[in-house]
């Protein structure tokens, strides 16, 4: 592996997953990026985490898994008085999640520790944390300096249902997130909710080629399609019976970035759709691994 190290930005959660008996399974620390980050730290990726959490027990597990896990907590900053969000998942007969949050909304707020980034490293953000308001004026600074010092931004979409009454006027954020990225990344699931459409093709033409080239779609049992301009590549997804899709998106990020990693891919051979290509291998192979376990990352590697 290269000196290239990954920063991620975004939320942590503690997410208590429930089976189709409604009771609970599993609890894992997470959060979309958190998630990506544990799987780059197993796998020895130099890994820095820039979120928040609360004073209370759940942030202490939130920051001691990170640590042994690999990734750094330096940028993790910690609330006093303010409690940790958790995130109830409740898995359908197609072992797919239906999430309901719970957060001290009336603490939010983000305190940001800039980490050191050096040109060539890889920010990956998205969710509704670089779209939510409150908190825009810090990571649109984070992300602007990120972008500055030469980094590969890593833009994943993942807007859920519950923010399409949002839309009109988060369009003009996730407009100016497409185009701070190098690479954006959602699924059709995604480009539906916001565009109303299933020709995710056209969408990216329309609303992303505009601000960004480099487009990755995921489509669940149908694989994941990379598209710059006019040429695309394509990678089959391994055909499973999961145990849950928790953390299967969180983890195709994680795995194509460490297929950028590993294959020294740098925003100039973003066009080369080879490599994307090799890179989404690693994100299939990642995602793979999470739905066969109720686990948000995949396991430790030895």
């Amino acid at each position: 592996m290269n000196g290239r190290k990954v920063i991620g930005i975004g939320e942590t959660v503690f997410d208590i997953i429930f089976g189709q008996d409604n009771k609970p399974r599993s609890g894992n620390p997470g959060g979309s990026v958190y998630n990506a980050l544990i799987s780059l730290g197993r796998c020895g990726v130099h890994s820095v985490f820039v979120s928040e959490i609360g004073d209370d027990n759940v942030g202490s597990i939130i920051r001691q898994f990170l640590i042994n896990n690999g990734v750094s907590d330096e940028c993790l900053y910690e609330h006093k008085g303010m409690k940790s969000p958790l995130s109830l998942a409740f898995l359908d007969e197609n072992s797919d999640a239906h999430y309901t949050f719970y957060k001290d909304y009336q603490n939010q707020r983000f305190e940001l520790s800039m980490p050191h980034i050096n040109s060539g490293d890889i920010v990956i953000f998205g969710s509704y944390f670089a779209l939510n308001p409150v908190i825009r004026p810090a990571v649109l600074s984070f992300l602007h300096n990120a972008k500055n010092a030469g980094a590969m931004l890593y833009y994943d979409v993942n807007f859920r249902q519950s923010h399409q009454h949002e839309l009109p006027q988060l369009m003009p954020t996730i407009t100016e997130n497409f185009a701070l990225a190098d690479i954006v990344k959602g699924s059709d699931e995604d480009f539906r909710i916001m565009f109303g459409t299933s020709d995710w093709r056209s969408a990216y033409h329309k609303y992303i080629e505009p601000h960004c080239a480099t487009f990755i779609c995921t489509q669940a049992a149908n694989g994941a399609t990379a598209m710059h301009h006019d040429d695309e590549i394509s990678v089959p997804a391994v055909n499973i019976r999961p145990v849950s899709t928790v953390g299967a998106g969180d983890n195709f990020n994680a795995g194509t970035i460490y297929g950028l990693c590993q294959n020294n891919i740098g925003k100039s051979q973003l066009s080369n759709m080879q490599a994307l290509q090799c890179a989404m291998a690693e994100g299939i192979r990642f995602a793979t691994e999470v739905c066969l376990s109720l686990d948000n990352y995949i396991a430790p590697r030895n």
